[in-house]
């Protein structure tokens, strides 16, 4: 699969040749790490932390919060490998200090090791030390304690002249269950699919911002199908992942979809594009596309407006939706169309009731015995703190968000209990 790549310099997205020459700025990095998030994860680079000129910590880890990212630059230690993992990122790109002692005090699968190469030979401090080790003597070193590794083929960085074929199936070998990453070079699809095909990435920078390269083309280039019509089957799935539909797709809609954000499809009937929503109202907002295991299907996570996915003006294609996202919704409805006079409306307009009936509620929880009386209390503590999150604008996904964010954290709280005076009416 393609990685796009964002470069840090001086609070822009840039792209350098050797990794020195600046050839290009394309601006503030959040526009491209919106629209590149849509095919997967995106490699955030640091690059004046890696040359000891500053960092750019709070525009990365306001990357990390919206987006899936891989963070790399100036990571030498634990501390900044463990802070790195605990805001957010997917994974953590070391490089010079990519030590066997370090790595082994890092979650191995949520850790990348950068291999830097000229002519086969690892280079370091910032590609000017050569090493006289190789890349595959490196790679033996480091296997046991990362899940991947980055390599980049320095005399083809930046230059747009392809990457060396040759040469990745056996390195793709050599790093056993650790996945490649490679990064110099790489401007055409086909290039993308070939190294997929050989269980391997690509981190592409240049041929994305110059226009070589359209990052749906190579998301999609490395998709099959064996349809007649050539189309892949997507499954189109809420925030929560709830399927809402089958549709199809192909490398005409796939491009649309990620340039403008939106659930673009390929209609069968009318051998055209399809934009939901476009009369209906019924819009979509793309997250991302995933490709499954097979790539020969897509799976479309969009936000779906009302009244649903269905043409049939259901939230799904298999009928009205359930659980807590429905409720959640109809809350949230409820907040600007309930009734004055409505219990939920009582609730909205009185925050001392709110918070009144929440205290009353936790405590029937907790003093709760059987299985049933803990489904009873436990859905009116669910009931009603799910309107104190409507009353304060917040949905369902932003507390799952966050408590996945929270799933990647690397350090841990003691969790002990607060000192708290009673619940008031105890």
């Amino acid at each position: 699969m393609i990685v796009p790549s964002i470069d840090l310099q001086g609070g822009q997205a840039v792209q350098l040749v050797g990794g020195r020459d600046k050839a290009l700025d394309a601006g503030h990095p959040l526009p491209l790490a919106e629209r590149f998030a849509r095919v997967g994860e995106v490699a955030v680079i640091d690059l004046d932390a890696a040359m000891g000129q500053g960092d750019h910590r709070a525009l990365i880890e306001d990357l990390c919060a919206q987006f899936p990212c891989r963070v790399g630059g100036g990571i030498r230690d634990e501390a900044t490998a463990r802070r790195w993992l605990d805001a957010g990122a997917h994974r953590i790109i070391l490089g010079t200090a990519a030590t066997p002692e370090l790595l082994a005090r890092l979650p191995r699968e949520r850790v990348i090791a950068a291999l830097d190469a000229v002519d086969g030979e690892v280079v370091v401090d910032g590609w000017r030390t050569r090493t006289g080790a190789s890349i595959e003597e490196r790679m033996a070193a480091l296997r046991p304690h990362v899940g991947g590794f980055l390599i980049t083929f320095v005399e083809r960085e930046g230059r747009l002249g392809g990457t060396d074929m040759a040469r990745v199936a056996p390195l793709v070998a050599a790093a056993g269950d650790a996945r490649i990453t490679f990064a110099g070079g790489v401007t055409t699809a086909e290039e993308v699919a070939a190294l997929d095909r050989l269980g391997a990435d690509a981190q592409v920078g240049m041929a994305l911002y110059t226009g070589r390269l359209h990052v749906a083309d190579a998301f999609s280039a490395v998709l099959r199908s064996d349809r007649p019509d050539g189309l892949w089957p997507t499954v189109v799935v809420d925030v929560h992942g709830h399927a809402l539909g089958l549709v199809y797709s192909n490398a005409e809609s796939v491009r649309a979809a990620v340039d403008e954000g939106r659930g673009v499809y390929w209609s069968r009937s009318r051998g055209g594009l399809w934009r939901k929503g476009e009369t209906s109202g019924a819009v979509q907002r793309l997250l991302r596309l995933e490709v499954d295991c097979d790539r020969d299907a897509l799976r479309a996570v969009v936000t779906q407006a009302d009244p649903g996915f269905c043409h049939l003006d259901t939230w799904s294609c298999w009928g009205a939706d359930a659980g807590l996202p429905a409720l959640a919704r109809t809350i949230t409805h409820r907040r600007v169309q309930a009734p004055v006079g409505s219990y939920t409306r009582r609730l909205f307009d009185d925050p001392a009731l709110l918070a009144a009936k929440l205290r009353e509620e936790v405590d029937e929880l907790v003093a709760a015995e059987t299985a049933e009386e803990v489904t009873w209390e436990a859905a009116d503590v669910l009931y009603f703190t799910l309107v104190r999150m409507a009353a304060a604008g917040v949905s369902l996904a932003d507390v799952e968000a966050h408590l996945q964010a929270r799933a990647t954290r690397v350090t841990r709280r003691a969790g002990d209990a607060k000192t708290a005076p009673p619940s008031e009416g105890r």
